[in-house]
């Protein structure tokens, strides 16, 4: 009742200004408590914050009643989409939870495995590493012929020496997808191609790798399995990547497909926390120079997107703040590339498998493409669609406002950690 009087007593002020005035002071200690509350939680880790949705799973094991359930469920979030894509988003959640200290304990539970099994498992995760329906892939992205939604264009800056533009847009699943184009002056696209795929120096231009290891590699097809650590901020442990990767060249384009595979060799561990879900690839290939329309600029196309365990949300704030500083730091990196390379200096062992790669022709690539679409045509004509009544829209907007703030997800690394660490820099002048 104190808080309700006191707040009539302001407004009964004479001016707007002292209505103003004094609520501000009112708010204050409000927001200080909330701030202070908020740290408070961040510091106090509950043990019941460690729950993990597999719990479900754990509580009764061979029950008649347990299976039905098991074959029910499943089929109710089918048929209802929107659910669904908030279904597979708590284990995100849980998992953002823990980086702050909260990491699930699965000593508890052994893993029984036998080695027909482990061998089965090992040759599933080479065949889901990268093969040619990632290159269709990538080259239906290059194409603008992957039928994904309309990108929507978010940055266009120049320097004398490149020239970039990035896009974003939002599935219907997944996290939001980046596609950006970078044109490098007097660059080729061989030089891009080793630059990008450099292990070894790619630590002295990108301060955010600190662990780059090189698995598994192929002499005859280039394919590598590289294990990637990259450094995070205080309120986020490091992440983890276990990434397959492969060029294929076509004349002079190069498209070069890393992503985030399986690797059982590999054992998990709490921190750093792997990434599953990433992708980039690009492609590089020569274009004309601003200067004198000469071909003796270099064209990257890059499309990237993963799930880092970041809200969503905060994602794409830091894209938007932070991806123009960390792009202007790859300009700095090649030239010194250039002149390292220009004083002989020998290959790395990434740099060599870079110059491995697997030929395709220009024809090849658009029949295959041209085949693809004629079979998805076909497929989709022979489809009945599925009747039923959709999620009234206020239940999904008002179900995603309430549950943004804890199960969204987010993607692009370095963008994320410069823009969300510039905003919490400008949250602290101004508290």
């Amino acid at each position: 009742m104190a808080l309700v009087s006191a707040f009539l007593e302001i407004l009964q002020r004479p001016t707007i200004g002292d209505v103003l005035s004094e609520l501000m002071v009112l708010m204050a200690p409000i927001w200080i408590a909330v701030v202070v509350g908020v740290l408070v939680g961040w510091a106090w880790k509950p043990k019941w914050a460690n729950m993990n949705v597999d719990f479900l799973d754990s509580t009764a094991k061979g029950g008649e009643s347990n299976n039905k359930s098991r074959m029910v469920l499943p089929q109710f979030s089918a048929s209802m989409p929107s659910l669904s894509s908030l279904k597979l988003q708590v284990p995100t959640c849980i998992s953002w939870i823990s980086d702050f200290g909260l990491e699930k304990d699965n000593s508890s539970l052994p893993s029984i495995s036998s080695p027909d099994d482990s061998s089965s498992k090992s040759e599933n995760e080479k065949s889901s590493r990268v093969n040619e329906d990632d290159l269709r892939h990538l080259h239906r992205l290059v194409e603008e012929k992957d039928g994904g939604p309309a990108w929507i264009q978010m940055m266009d800056r120049s320097t004398p020496n490149m020239s970039y533009q990035a896009w974003r847009r939002d599935p219907e699943t997944g996290p939001p997808q980046y596609r950006s184009r970078t044109v490098y002056e007097d660059a080729t696209p061989e030089t891009l191609r080793d630059f990008f795929w450099d292990d070894e120096f790619r630590s002295k231009w990108d301060d955010m790798l600190t662990h780059a290891e090189t698995l598994e590699d192929c002499s005859t097809t280039g394919t590598m399995l590289v294990q990637w650590v990259r450094k995070f901020p205080f309120f986020c442990s490091d992440r983890e990547y276990i990434i397959g990767r492969r060029i294929w060249a076509s004349g002079r384009t190069y498209y070069c497909v890393t992503k985030g595979v399986p690797c059982s060799s590999v054992p998990r561990r709490n921190k750093p926390r792997r990434v599953d879900l990433y992708y980039s690839s690009w492609c590089i290939r020569a274009a004309e120079s601003r200067r004198d329309g000469r071909l003796t600029a270099c064209e990257v196309l890059l499309f990237h997107h993963e799930d880092m365990g970041i809200p969503w949300e905060i994602a794409k704030l830091g894209v938007r703040q932070g991806m123009w500083g960390a792009v202007k730091k790859i300009d700095p990196g090649l030239r010194a590339y250039q002149k390292h390379r220009a004083l002989g200096s020998p290959l790395s062992r990434c740099a060599h498998m870079a110059q491995v790669n697997t030929k395709v022709s220009p024809d090849l690539l658009e029949s295959q493409e041209n085949t693809s679409n004629a079979s998805e045509v076909e497929s989709l004509g022979s489809t009945d669609k599925p009747s039923g009544r959709g999620i009234p829209k206020m239940l999904v907007v008002g179900g995603a406002i309430a549950l943004a703030c804890t199960i969204d997800r987010g993607l692009l690394t370095k963008a994320v950690i410069f823009g969300v660490a510039r905003r919490f820099a400008n949250m602290g002048k101004r508290l």
